[in-house]
Formats: structure tokens, sequence, C-alpha cells
């Protein structure tokens, strides 16, 4: 069974053929990273447009490469939530498109579901159930996960996403975006606890979490209240470094101190970790410790499947053993669902 996955649901055209020994065909990912960084951020008419241009030859590429046509695959898979409205409809517009040429089923893939996924294609054994963290600049969640079919919302963002803060910050401080391998970068010469900031929601029962405070405590450390223009502000170097380290650091004591306890109300024994900020060092350092020695699987994506890709689409091919196809009016809902439907 071969399928053809296609992602649009932020600022990443992709496309990927995967079977079902859950093999890469192949695999492209168009960047829109450059479009968006004199603004700090992605902007949604100018993805969705970019999306528009590269689809068709980001598809015919991924089918090239893999050496097949339409009439080679069994269907096609594309991620119809959540993200931006305009993203999200230039695929399922694709794919809806390539199933009525190719006489095709349609299957419609949960975007955070499928970073989950990522773990399970990586690991090459089977990962569930388990406690899913996602973390991105979009999103902030934790699952349960019995099965690949089967998820329940245990917690998410009430405000920010991790990685929206990331950019935001390193707006602040000068680095650049995106921001979250930026403010690496700089917190590798930085102290960690040069400043005490905020860890919202960390001692709290409920599973949400909270990074407008954290965010917003970086602003008065670097600039005070009011209004202010951060491109006339010059740091001290050492200040930048310290600063992206004590923020990175309370980040990842929030995103790991949820996972924990997740854990412990679920009963859960395996934690799958996927999402852009996944990627971090620092994140993935402290996930190791806090799991090894207490009989905590921990699977955490490879850097190419946490960043937004096609590849995490492969989770159609268990939507498809289990029958769960689309109709062709199926429409995009870029909220999601709560229940993460």
């Amino acid at each position: 069974m071969r399928v053809l996955c296609i992602e649009t649901t932020c600022d990443e055209t992709a496309a990927a053929v995967v079977n079902d020994r859950l093999e890469v065909l192949a695999s492209v990912v168009a960047s829109q990273d450059a479009l968006h960084q004199r603004f700090g951020g992605v902007v949604p008419e100018i993805a969705s447009r970019a999306h528009v241009e590269r689809i068709l030859p980001v598809l015919d590429e991924t089918l090239r490469r893999a050496g097949l046509g339409l009439g080679d695959l069994d269907a096609v898979a594309v991620a119809n939530r959540p993200g931006l409205a305009g993203s999200l409809l230039v695929g399922l517009a694709a794919a809806k498109a390539l199933c009525v040429a190719a006489g095709l089923p349609l299957v419609a893939i949960n975007h955070l579901q499928a970073h989950v996924y990522a773990c399970r294609i990586a690991a090459k054994e089977e990962v569930f159930p388990c406690v899913g963290l996602i973390v991105s600049g979009g999103h902030t969640s934790l699952y349960r996960c019995l099965g690949p079919t089967d998820f329940e919302l245990l917690g998410a963002t009430i405000d920010d996403a991790a990685g929206e803060a990331f950019d935001k910050v390193a707006g602040m401080l000068g680095l650049g975006y995106p921001g979250g391998p930026a403010i690496q970068r700089a917190a590798e010469a930085g102290n960690p606890s040069a400043y005490s900031l905020p860890r919202a929601l960390l001692n709290h029962p409920r599973l949400d979490f909270s990074f407008s405070g954290l965010k917003t405590a970086v602003r008065y450390l670097i600039a005070g209240p009011g209004r202010v223009r951060f491109e006339e502000i010059r740091l001290p170097p050492q200040q930048v470094a310290d600063l992206a380290a004590s923020f990175q650091e309370a980040v990842v004591d929030c995103l790991v101190g949820k996972s924990m306890q997740a854990l412990e109300q679920t009963g859960l024994r395996t934690l799958c970790v996927g999402g852009g900020v996944a990627a971090n060092a620092r994140l993935r350092q402290r996930l190791a410790q806090e799991t090894q020695g207490r009989g905590i699987r921990l699977f955490i994506a490879p850097p190419a499947l946490c960043t937004d890709n096609a590849v995490m689409g492969a989770i159609a091919i268990e939507r498809v053993k289990a029958g769960l196809f689309e109709p062709l009016d199926i429409d995009v809902f870029p909220g999601g669902r709560a229940d993460g439907q």
C-alpha cells in the first residue's frame, strides 16, 4: 500500500510517499522561513500564497523521486486540522483534485496526532499507548494516546504556544527568526540561573501550559513597561546569553514538569514528543534525564521529523487500515477540536 501525504498546515509545503511498512519512498519540503523572517513570525496571507505557488512543483517532485505515477498510489492523505485556514485549504484542494483525477480515496490527518506518530516512524517499534507531548510554534498540548486513531486531550496552552514564545523573545533579544534555534545558540554561552523567571501552572494539578507571563517577564527585564522599539535596544552579549538561557530553562521546566505529571496521572509508561520545539537540545537532554531510571520509555522525533513535514502523515496508513476515509466535501478545521479529532 502506497499513500501520498500532503502537509500545508502552516508555512511548510511538503509531500511524501510512504508505504504500509512505514518506509519513506520520497519526501520533499519547501520552507518559507525566508519569506517570514522580516516579520518575526508567520504571516498567514503570505503563507497561503506561497503554498499556492509551491504545491504542484512539490507534488510533482515527490512523485518523481518515488518513481511513481498517480495510478501507482492507493490513497491520498492530507492534514486538514489544525492550522492556518488559507494554508490548509491549499493542501486540501490539491488532495481532492488528485483523488478526483485518479479515483483515489481521501484520508484526513490531524496534524497534531501526526507529530506524535513521527515517533512511531522513527522508533520502528510500537509506541502506543503513550502520553503525547506536542510542542511547536502554534501548539503546546498533552494527549493520552491509546492508539494511533485514539487520542484524548489532557491539557494545552491557555495562551501562547512555547514556539511562539521562543520567536517573540528571540525578536526582543535581536536574535532573529526562527526563534527556537537562535535562542538555543545564544543560551549555550549563558547562565540559566541568571534571572528568576515565572513557570506558570508548573505546580498546579491541571495539565495546561501558559507562556504569556514568561514572555512578558522577559520583556520587562529588557525594556521595562511601556512602548518601546526593541531594535533600538543594545544589550551586552553576556546579558543576551543569560536571558536566553534563563528563558529556555523556564520553558523546558514547564514542558518536562507537565509531561511527568501527565504520565503520573494517566499511569502510562511511554512518552512521545514531537513538534518543532522538540528539536531543542536542552529539552531533549532534560527529558532523557527525567525519564531515565523511572521505567519510562521516551521517544522523541528526530530533528528532521520535528518541524512540519509530510512523512509524519504516515499516520494515514493506520486510518486506511481502519477504513477511515473521508467524502470529497470534507472541509478544513483550523482550530481542530478539543478532543484532538
